[in-house]
């Protein structure tokens, strides 16, 4: 926030100057909130619960970062002066994000939320360091007494835009998919994405392409240029840029995003996307802080209590696929359904799931091949 100093009046500089004063000792002295975090600001009582929010790439990135920026936003809306938030944008994972956090906790966060699965090792250092301090890990794999869990059944919805995407291309075509890391989380939705794209192309294929970064929109588009060039017949992201949507677009391939809406952005070439709401879970959780209930756990969202939807289609994706999508989208709400059902046939064309049986909630979060009809390495 920049302030202008009025120098008309040796009496106007020293009042200033005082309302200054007042102004840092009212929000704890953080002088740090307009460079790379924030804080709902105002005055502050002492019993206000103060929660942090660890982000790894910037909140205007049009993708995850974003997303959860949105939600710890919705908590201050929800929740008003009973809370004070935080950010740290930009927190690379590793070292650094344990001396990011350790900073957070002295300046009195009580719960902090950590949105990358590579927080891991930082959260469990601090976690055994600062008992009285709640973590929460989203797509963490490691509970504790005060490290908790979440994130949400994506692979539904991808499975989902994986329809879309398999109905707009030809018979027998090709996907290009810009994917992060090769983890069970990115494995598993891009199984899921495979799944869909056959559902009304049987013969249509996934390629996989990996950038190993989460947000490094230069290296995205490198490789959604890399896919159309190899041609592809649409492109589909797991990133959390729109930068290969922005690819798709000039080269007039439909394009499926994740975890942001860019149906206006990319109206050209938009067929949907899969979108979390995170922030009736953060409210929940921070509440739980104000109220003494906190408890740990691992929350897996879904479809039924609104936590994973879906993005509007766009005009490339025909009425009777959407009516199509939508079914298939109350069927899994409603539990009729579940697009990680066997038979399921790796790459090799070895059998890892028989038919009828469907994968358990630990099978997908340690899923570490990928099946038949994707092009690439679950290796990376």
């Amino acid at each position: 926030m920049s302030r202008t100093r009025s120098r008309s009046t040796k009496l106007l500089s020293l009042a200033l100057v005082a309302l200054l004063a007042l102004g840092l000792a009212a929000c704890g002295g953080d002088d740090d909130a307009s460079s790379d975090g924030g804080s709902s600001g105002g005055e502050k009582s002492s019993d206000v619960v103060k929660a942090a929010w660890v982000f790894v790439g910037p909140i205007n990135d049009g993708g995850w970062t974003q997303a959860h920026n949105a939600g710890r936003e919705f908590v201050e809306e929800q929740l008003g002066d009973e809370v004070e938030t935080t950010y740290k944008e930009n927190v690379p994972e590793g070292p650094e994000a344990k001396q990011v956090m350790e900073d957070l906790i002295k300046d009195g966060n009580q719960i902090i939320f950590a949105t990358s699965f590579g927080y891991g090792d930082a959260i469990a250092e601090l976690a055994a360091e600062h008992p009285d301090v709640k973590f929460e890990h989203a797509t963490g794999a490691e509970t504790s007494e005060n490290v908790a869990t979440y994130y949400g059944a994506s692979e539904d919805t991808i499975y989902l835009t994986g329809i879309a995407a398999g109905s707009a291309i030809p018979e027998g075509g090709t996907v290009g998919f810009v994917a992060p890391f090769p983890i069970p989380e990115v494995i598993r939705h891009i199984n899921a994405f495979q799944l869909g794209v056959a559902t009304n192309n049987p013969t249509a294929t996934t390629k996989v392409v990996w950038t190993n970064t989460w947000f490094n929109p230069e290296d995205e588009r490198k490789a959604a240029d890399s896919l159309i060039e190899a041609g592809v017949d649409a492109i589909a992201s797991g990133q959390d840029s729109p930068a290969s949507g922005e690819a798709a677009s000039e080269a007039g391939l439909p394009f499926v995003g994740y975890d942001s809406d860019q149906s206006e952005n990319l109206a050209d070439v938009w067929l949907t996307a899969s979108l979390y709401d995170w922030g009736p879970y953060y409210t929940e959780r921070v509440q739980a802080v104000m109220d003494g209930t906190w408890e740990t756990g691992s929350y897996y969202g879904g479809i039924a209590d609104g936590f994973v939807t879906l993005a509007p289609f766009g005009e490339k994706v025909s009425a009777d696929v959407q009516d199509q999508i939508e079914t298939q989208k109350q069927a899994i709400s409603d539990g009729d359904f579940y697009p990680l059902t066997g038979p399921l046939v790796d790459q090799d064309g070895e059998e890892r799931v028989a038919d009828g049986v469907k994968m358990t909630l630990d099978e997908i979060l340690t899923m570490d091949w990928f099946i038949e009809g994707v092009e690439g390495s679950p290796k990376g």
